[in-house]
């Protein structure tokens, strides 16, 4: 890996560059009144499955760090949530989500954050989650992972995930079981039983908390690779393992239309989790 995509040592500049656009685009319209496009045109008002929102706050976002990423990569590739794929071929490609949560972030909740993954030959290899409201980037690559705090300028914090053995003891994150397909919502439902705790709506903020050992487990169907990307690096680089619900790696840059996950804080959580999921 180039030294400027190391975390060796911390944030890479990079990405603190990064986090400082996604600041400047995303706070001034935070808890501020905003038009809420949905994406879904034909959606029913008032059901949750036919609303997904988008805001000028995401496109902004997408829209700065590509400039961004151009000027100083021109070789790169670029796929983004609103904006869509430039230059896939390229060896290395930037995986953008601007604002993963918009629900959260239009319901004035904190715990939404822009992703940013740099993808080798269609592997994630450096991860990056940004809170803005909370001054955190959260940043993986390799076997090094951190969180850095903007605004506390506490010390690096290393990032490890927790030993539980047993899914009795485990925590487990999902955004919301109310959108998972029949089949995927019964085997979700036997491992949400199996578990001490679950909590719902957490989105890109329950896989930071898994890297970081408060929880154990976050389990999602439906995503697409920008959803993801970003999140890999920062869970394994912490020592957790993320994967299909068949087992298999979450590469490749194409469109999925529905991508299942599974992220678990080490190797005999995922092992018990799997078991129920691929069914």
């Amino acid at each position: 890996m180039h030294n400027e995509f190391s975390t060796q040592n911390g944030v890479p500049e990079i990405i603190r560059e990064m986090a400082d656009v996604a600041a400047a685009e995303t706070l001034p319209h935070f808890r501020q009144p905003l038009h809420i496009e949905n994406k879904l045109e034909n959606g029913s008002e008032g059901a949750s499955n036919d609303f997904d929102p988008v805001t000028i706050a995401d496109k902004n976002t997408e829209a700065a760090l590509r400039k961004l990423i151009n000027q100083r990569f021109p070789d790169h590739g670029i796929l983004g949530e609103e904006y869509g794929a430039e230059n896939l071929q390229a060896e290395f490609v930037w995986v953008l989500d601007p604002i993963d949560g918009t629900r959260l972030f239009v319901s004035g909740l904190p715990l939404w954050g822009t992703l940013i993954a740099l993808c080798h030959k269609g592997t994630p290899i450096l991860g990056a989650m940004i809170q803005p409201v909370l001054g955190e980037i959260f940043v993986g690559a390799g076997s090094h992972a951190w969180l850095e705090n903007t605004k506390s300028k506490a010390p690096l914090t290393r990032l490890a995930t927790r030993q539980h053995e047993t899914l009795g003891q485990a925590t487990l994150f999902t955004t919301d079981p109310a959108i998972l397909a029949n089949g995927e919502r019964a085997r979700y439902d036997q491992l949400e039983q199996s578990c001490q705790l679950y909590r719902y709506g957490a989105d890109c903020y329950g896989y930071a908390m898994v890297a970081s050992g408060f929880a154990d487990l976050d389990v999602e169907a439906g995503l697409q690779i920008y959803d993801i990307a970003a999140l890999i690096p920062i869970i394994e680089a912490a020592g957790g393992k993320v994967t299909t619900w068949q087992g298999n790696p979450v590469r490749g840059l194409e469109k999925h239309e529905r991508l299942q996950v599974l992220a678990a804080a080490n190797e005999t959580l995922h092992a018990q989790a799997l078991a129920i999921l691929d069914k």
